[in-house]
């Protein structure tokens, strides 16, 4: 029996999940922007003796440092600046309909639906709607001081401050961001061939998708702001291009088990460096003379990567054809239309934008039907808690509630022992670098680290002292309550319509990759195209699979059974790249009979996933002529559709 006490107090996995800190580096300068941008209104409203106005500045300063995540400085401006619009037009709408009670109601509840819908757009889109919703709860719930228009001056100033402090730097480091988005994109590939042949590669393949997205975003999105071509531009984009043929080899030498020389990823290092630094002339690498077909895919990649980082002539053959090979961004009015089309269109954010009215109108009804003291928090803590792209509801909930507790005792000793005035400045310059610091840890340590902030302020607004305390706990529980009831317990199939159907538009897309990839009119561009689009949404379906398993059962356990097919699939994407690179050098194509039989399973499995929650048994039949290039991808193609099965 006392062997057996230590597992009945073992914690469950899903709430072990929750509470694991994120490994991520200290933001120096973003730590240092919060504290200069959260303080330096607060004095200055001191100073003018006008605190209040000093408060609702550093609110509005509070969401941009809290927004505050971009490397390059040009998503610096869309990241900050947007959102602040949004929120100026959030807090206007809430003030006007304060005390109106069944029409504030309507309006938050209104509000909610518009929020949920576009936030589905992009990352942009996502942190304004959350805005919207915010600053509306707070102008709806909390008499704000001066005219209508004063706090959506003064919040928008107090964001404005936190760009004005992020872009100082720009005119001394403009386009560095990129390049070294760019540098470690080279490092993890280098990392990703030293790899090959290990356990480790499918981790570090997944760092690779991940490194290589986000050096695409960067750099397209900077490619958003010229309309004429930018040589400098220009350059990193062929060298993103000129990375890809290295990447696509990578799995080809991963196949056969075998390590690759020391000197292959240390040239890719080589390189990652020139382009860090800018360098360019010979590069001078040392590689291994190739003695198959997979060692002179890389050796071949390579070399051309070589020659685009060096500005040599194959490398200057890439800078020209950059626009054609990655096609440029649309007009922001193109690009505009087409996403409010797909909003209004789309079931998916028809279903969040309604689960999230439904949350906040319960809120704004509750509040208004019963005396509850700093309502408009409960607003607020469902818009966190409900954020589709900010994880689990369920954890959110639970770490919303940790988070609240852990900075109510922090909230408390700096009510009770700090008098107001001068002293509250000092203070907000040591709480605000914790927001950046703790932020990324995850969301319970960024809970933890806003509640005394925003306590800080409100007690400038109101001067309750102590008394804010247990009316914020509260609030944020009676806020968690809902969100769990009315947004996450009330859809039990939210979790299968957002994952489930994901996965089985993935196999599909990978049974269309295979019958392109393998074609004998094939654009190279626009197969790299696809498979990099592939492993983004694999990528993208993984993380929220890794969400769900911070899930308590049922969702947490289907989650973990169906997260192998994930990998499976993702296996079955890197053998259909291998296959190809193996063909440019020299292996024999297959027949389109071949190729079309492993799309063929590849369409059943799909099919097969979109008809159940259940993974249920599927017949194969996967054979081929002996010694194919393709049969490492009927092999996989034959493990994805055992996982799919109960045992």
């Amino acid at each position: 029996m006392p062997r057996q006490l230590p597992s009945v107090l073992t914690p469950p996995d899903w709430l072990v999940r929750n509470l694991r800190p994120q490994q991520a580096p200290m933001p120096w300068a973003a730590a240092a922007r919060a504290a200069i941008a959260l303080a330096l209104p607060l004095a200055i409203g001191l100073a003018a003796g006008e605190p209040a106005y000093g408060a609702l500045a550093s609110m509005g300063a509070l969401s941009g440092v809290i927004g505050d995540t971009a490397d390059a400085y040009r998503m610096r401006i869309f990241n900050i600046a947007v959102p602040q619009l949004f929120g100026a037009i959030g807090v206007t709408i809430g003030s006007l309909v304060y005390g109106h009670g069944w029409v504030a109601v309507g309006a938050v509840t209104g509000v909610a639906l518009v929020s949920g819908m576009i936030s589905t757009i992009g990352a942009v889109a996502s942190v304004s709607s959350l805005l919207l919703l915010l600053n509306c709860s707070i102008g709806a719930g909390l008499p704000l001081p001066g005219s209508w228009w004063l706090a959506p001056v003064l919040m928008s100033g107090g964001g404005l401050l936190v760009l004005a402090l992020a872009l100082l730097a720009w005119p001394l480091r403009s386009g560095i961001p990129e390049r070294a988005a760019v540098a470690h994109t080279y490092r993890t590939v280098a990392d990703l061939l030293a790899a090959t042949g290990t356990e480790r590669y499918v981790d570090i393949r997944l760092a690779v998708t991940q490194s290589l997205n986000q050096s695409y975003d960067l750099a397209l999105a900077r490619r958003a702001f010229h309309h004429g071509r930018n040589p400098e531009l220009a350059r990193l984009l062929a060298q993103l291009n000129a990375i890809t043929p290295v990447i696509e080899a990578a799995p080809a030498a991963h196949q056969f088990d075998e390590p690759l020389a020391p000197e292959v990823p240390d040239a890719v290092r080589h390189l990652a460096d020139a382009v860090e630094t800018g360098c360019t002339g010979p590069m001078g690498l040392s590689l291994p003379v190739p003695t198959n077909e997979t060692a002179r895919a890389v050796d071949h990649a390579l070399r051309h990567a070589a020659d685009v980082v060096s500005d040599r002539s194959a490398g200057k053959a890439s800078l020209h054809n950059v626009d054609d090979r990655l096609g440029r961004p649309a007009a922001l009015r193109v690009r505009a239309t087409r996403a409010s089309r797909n909003v209004l269109l789309s079931a998916a954010s028809w279903r969040y934008g309604l689960r999230l009215a439904l949350c906040i109108g319960l809120a704004q009804a509750l509040v208004s039907l019963v005396p509850v003291p700093r309502s408009y928090w409960v607003a607020l803590t469902i818009t966190f808690v409900m954020k589709p792209d900010f994880g689990s509801v369920f954890s959110r909930a639970l770490l919303r509630a940790l988070g609240t507790v852990a900075g109510l005792v922090v909230a408390a000793f700096v009510l009770a022992l700090v008098p107001l005035g001068w002293w509250d400045v000092p203070v907000m310059f040591v709480l605000g670098p914790l927001i950046p610091a703790l932020g990324p840890r995850g969301y319970g340590y960024q809970t933890a680290a806003v509640t005394p902030v925003i306590l800080l302020l409100s007690d400038v607004l109101n001067h309750l002292g102590t008394a804010l305390l247990v009316p914020r706990l509260v609030d944020s529980l009676i806020g968690c309550a809902i969100a769990l009831v009315a947004g996450y317990l009330l859809w039990p199939e939210s979790w299968h319509t957002r994952v489930g159907d994901r996965l089985a538009d993935a196999v599909a897309d990978t049974a269309r990759y295979v019958e392109y990839a393998f074609g004998t009119d094939v654009d190279p561009a626009a197969r790299a195209r696809m498979r990099r689009r592939l492993y983004r949404d694999l990528s993208a379906i993984r993380t929220e699979f890794q969400r769900a398993l911070s899930e308590p059962p049922p969702s947490g356990r289907r989650a973990a059974a169906w997260l192998p097919l994930v990998v499976a699939v993702e296996r079955i994407v890197d053998a259909t790249t291998a296959a190809g690179v193996r063909i440019r050098h020299g292996a024999q194509r297959p027949s389109p009979a071949e190729i079309s039989h492993v799309a063929l399973q590849l369409r059943e499995l799909s099919d097969g996933l979109r008809e159940t929650d259940t993974l249920v048994a599927v017949r194969t039949d996967l054979t081929g002529p002996a010694g194919s290039v393709l049969e490492p991808l009927r092999q996989e193609v034959a493990a994805a559709r055992a996982i799919a099965s109960p045992h």
